[in-house]
This record gives structure tokens, sequence and C-alpha cells, in this order.
């Protein structure tokens, strides 16, 4: 008898296609995906693959960086309303308007944005390369880290750099606050505590380790450490913990949940992989205004 995951299979034949997901995708999703991982790492894998579509199981925005990496393959979303709170929490008009307030300013965009205000920035980032990204540019030069107030704040600790910090967070990471960290460490207290740089300063600042989700997740394999409190979505401590059984981790589970995250379902990858649709779709020109910011961090990256 066959399996919803025989039919996605079949289907990827018939297309062409390859299966990425985000690591917040539901795990289940992330069982059947060809790549498993953050939202760069995920479209710059794509893009070396000969895949003539890429359906792509996280939200929107990561959607967009796939269509603008790989412009020469078809992209789907499973679901198109799957979008994300922080990138919808600045708009060109609004990015313009502060450019013309402070002329001389570098724009930092965290990856996590959508492809109309990449275009207008001068450098991206992710959570694991800011750091670096920030330390790359002049120190006469002001900065407006957009549109994460949190990841920004992070940075500036690490590089002593002033910047202007956009007021946008993730609502998933900004509920982890200090007093819910500090009674899970009472319940499981030989747990170290990991957290995104997405999470409040001070939540952060009670971290054993701080770092992306490929990071958090590298560090608590490799770590001797057998138990982990989890300071980000819940489906990193359900990935590690079906994958690392000798070991425990303990999430936030009625607080660290993306909804958006998991709009994506088996039942819609097979629906886009007949209908082909919905097709992410980003106009050339955008696309490569949008691509230059992008490419700047990972030739810094690569460098």
């Amino acid at each position: 008898m066959s399996t919803i995951a025989d039919k996605i299979e079949e289907l990827k034949k018939q297309r062409n296609a390859v299966i990425l997901a985000h690591n917040y995708a539901p795990y289940e999703v992330q069982k059947i995906a060809d790549i498993v991982g953050d939202s760069l790492g995920i479209s710059q894998k794509a893009s070396q693959t000969k895949a003539d579509v890429v359906v792509l199981c996280g939200v929107r925005f990561m959607a967009e960086t796939v269509a603008i990496l790989c412009p020469e393959k078809t992209v789907l979303i499973p679901d198109d309303n799957a979008g994300c709170p922080m990138a919808n929490m600045i708009n060109t008009r609004q990015l313009a308007e502060t450019k013309e307030k402070h002329k001389d300013v570098i724009v930092v965009t965290y990856v996590n944005s959508s492809a109309a205000i990449k275009a207008m920035s001068d450098i991206c980032c992710t959570s694991s390369n800011a750091v670096a990204v920030v330390n790359s540019l002049p120190k006469d030069r002001k900065i407006l880290f957009i549109p994460d107030r949190n990841l920004g704040h992070y940075v500036m600790t690490q590089t002593n750099r002033d910047m202007i910090l956009w007021n946008g967070f993730c609502p998933t990471h900004e509920r982890i606050l200090p007093e819910f960290v500090m009674q899970l460490k009472a319940r499981y207290p030989d747990a170290l505590f990991v957290a995104h740089p997405e999470c409040k300063p001070d939540t952060v600042k009670l971290a054993d380790y701080v770092g992306s989700t490929s990071g958090i997740i590298q560090y608590c394999q490799q770590s001797s450490a057998n138990e982990f409190i989890i300071g980000t979505e819940n489906e990193i401590a359900k990935k590690l913990q079906n994958e690392n059984p000798d070991k425990k981790f303990y999430p936030f589970p009625e607080i660290a949940d993306c909804p958006n995250m998991k709009l994506v379902t088996l039942e819609k990858i097979v629906w886009c992989l007949e209908d082909m649709q919905p097709q992410m779709q980003i106009g050339l020109e955008l696309a490569e205004r949008a691509r230059v910011p992008i490419r700047k961090m990972l030739e810094l990256s690569n460098a």
C-alpha cells in the first residue's frame, strides 16, 4: 500500500523536483525533504542542484530567497499564506524614509526579510554571520540594522558598534522570557540553556550558548552535556530528540511555536507538485537588485 511519502517521491521524479525544509518545518516534513537547514543554507544548496523544480517548505521570504538565488528554477511554496511577522514589520516606504533621514547609513539586512527590502539594502546577514558582516564594515559609518532589534542588539554586544536598530522582532522568540527560562532551569538543573539571538537580550544573557538554528543543532550534538533547554522554535527540540535519543531536550511547548512554519503539510506538498502551484515569482529587475546584497554577504563569507 503506497503512502503519502511514496506519492511525493513519485511526483518528485516526474517534475525533477527537490524539496527543501527549514529546521522549523514540521519534523515529518523534514524527514521527506532532500535538503534541511537554515533559510540561506538550503537556498544555496538548491542553487547547486540540477532540479527544475524547488519546493520550499518554510515561509514566504525563504521562498523569495530561493527564487532570487535560483532564477532558472520553478519555485513552489506549499502554502503561500505562510508569512513571517518579523519580515512584515518593515516596508519599503518606511525604509526609504529612514534612509533619507540617515543619508550616510549602511543598511545591514537580516535575511529574514522580503525581497523588496533586500533590494534596498547594502549587505545581508544571517544569524550566524551577522557579527562578521558588521565587523567588516567601515568603522566611521553608521549602521542601520533591520528588521530584528534583538539580533541587532546581540551583534552590538559582540562588535561594540553603535547601530540604529529597527524595532522589529520574531514573536516566537520574543515570548521566551527570562522567567520561563529560570523555571526550566530550576526543573532541570543539569541542563544547558541554548538560545537563538532573536531572543530578548535578558534571555540571551542567561544562555550557555547563543547561535543560529544550525549552530544550536551542532552545539547540542557535539557537546558532552546530556541535557539542554532549547531557546528557539519547538521543532528544533523535537528534531534533536529524534536524532539524539541518548540526550534530553526541553522545549518551551506553549510559548515557542511558529504557527506559520506549521502551515506546510505533506498533503500540501503533494498538491503543489500536482498543480505546480503556488509559484513564487519575482520580477527580473527586483531579483537582480536583491541578489546584490546577498552576493556581498556570500563573498565575505567565502573570503
